[in-house]
């Protein structure tokens, strides 16, 4: 018997190329809109699938106060701090902008929310779409900047090849949080909130862990757990050169922040490193400030030592101190 010809896949003809403009999105399995002839989880779709999936290690990296950023989006509970925006961002506002803040969080997880008066609040614990979260954030406040004042901005996915704050930010203005104990700063009149906002706000400000902010030194901050509380301090200082140092110092005795008080590990966030110290329930954030400074400069001396020509390496025990570091580091993102 003879066999059936193959049966052959009608080709695929190209459609009309679209030259100019952003391509559309459609289906994986459609026809991608630019005209190659390839479907779209082929052609455009997979260059939009990698946008998303990229993530930027130092989000924050350029911006004044990057380590406050990173405290802001990780570490603290409820802050606020003032924005500045460019000539760009300031030409694509719809009405007068009388100020523009960055929150901790919005209620109800808003992205960002523009008042009656024109202001605008934007939400740095946000979920992030594109894997790079100035660009999510910078989003966020171009919708602002369009909508109308009394409205939340919803969220949405962020567009792959968008704005990020580096273009959208005064980078020479000073980066200045506020730190606070609940949530109030969300609206003009807390006393005047109801219903769903109302009920968002109670719930946040009942969980909110008391933080404070240290002014012996630079993005350390103070929290009261329930057992005992802590210092976490976000360096700049770059990963292996920080654990270097940190090793050293371990090993001397000379890590510590005062009685009862120990460097216990630290954490991972948006490419920088924080340092965690266990203290005491009794001792306050004004308590931390003194020994705070007095480590900073043990750090920096050491850090000097160590980039010294003819430093001498880490011997034995500060190996097995900095590998212990290691071991506890978390990563937050």
């Amino acid at each position: 018997m003879a066999k059936k010809a193959a049966k052959k896949s009608p080709q695929r003809r190209p459609s009309t190329a679209v030259s100019t403009g952003e391509i559309p999105v459609v289906g994986a399995r459609e026809d991608c809109p630019c005209g190659s002839g390839r479907r779209y989880k082929a052609c455009h779709g997979r260059e939009a699938a990698h946008a998303v999936q990229t993530l930027v290690h130092r989000p924050f990296e350029g911006l004044p106060g990057e380590a406050d950023w990173v405290a802001l989006r990780e570490l603290v509970p409820a802050a606020t701090a003032p924005l500045t925006l460019n000539a760009e961002a300031r030409a694509l506002a719809v009405g007068e902008v009388p100020s523009v803040t960055l929150a901790t969080v919005l209620p109800l997880a808003w992205p960002a929310l523009r008042r009656q008066d024109g202001s605008i609040l934007i939400g740095l614990q946000t979920q992030s779409s594109s894997g790079d979260l100035s660009r999510d954030l910078a989003d966020a406040l171009e919708l602002a900047l369009a909508t109308e004042p009394g409205t939340p901005v919803p969220a949405r996915r962020t567009t792959p090849g968008g704005r990020r704050l580096q273009e959208l930010l005064d980078l020479d203005a000073e980066f200045s949080p506020t730190v606070f104990t609940g949530f109030e700063f969300w609206l003009e009149d807390a006393e005047g909130a109801a219903g769903e906002v109302a009920a968002s706000l109670e719930r946040a400000n009942a969980s909110a862990i008391p933080t404070e902010k240290l002014s012996s030194v630079d993005s350390a901050f103070w929290c009261a757990a329930p057992d005992k509380n802590h210092l976490r301090w976000v360096m700049t200082v770059p990963e292996e050169q920080l654990l270097d140092a940190l090793a050293r110092l371990s090993t001397a005795g000379q890590s510590s922040l005062g009685q009862d008080t120990k460097l216990v590990g630290s954490f991972r966030a948006h490419g920088l490193t924080v340092p965690v110290w266990d203290l005491p329930s009794t001792m306050t954030a004004e308590d931390c400030e003194k020994p705070a400074a007095e480590f900073a400069e043990r750090l920096a001396d050491t850090l000097a030592a160590l980039a010294s020509a003819g430093a001498a390496p880490l011997n034995a025990d500060e190996r097995r101190t900095r590998a212990n570091l290691v071991n506890r580091q978390v990563t937050l993102n």
